[in-house]
């Protein structure tokens, strides 16, 4: 297991998940968030070869509709 930051709040989660897996493992679907990453916004194209890793810092904004 490892401990990470989410949106200021300490998570835990296993190790080795990349990042498609390990925001589903918050119950967010991947295609409605955006991420920033240890201070940076992380491009899609990356996010499969992206592992989360012990000490990380996420910052996640889901995308919402409306009128």
């Amino acid at each position: 297991m490892i401990t990470l930051q989410v949106n200021g709040e300490t998570k835990t989660c296993a190790a080795a998940l990349n990042m498609p897996e390990f925001l589903e493992s918050l119950g967010m679907n991947p295609r409605l968030v955006a991420v920033e990453y240890n201070g940076e916004i992380l491009h899609r194209q990356l996010w499969e070869t992206t592992e989360v890793k012990d000490g990380d810092r996420l910052e996640i904004v889901t995308i919402v509709g409306g009128g």
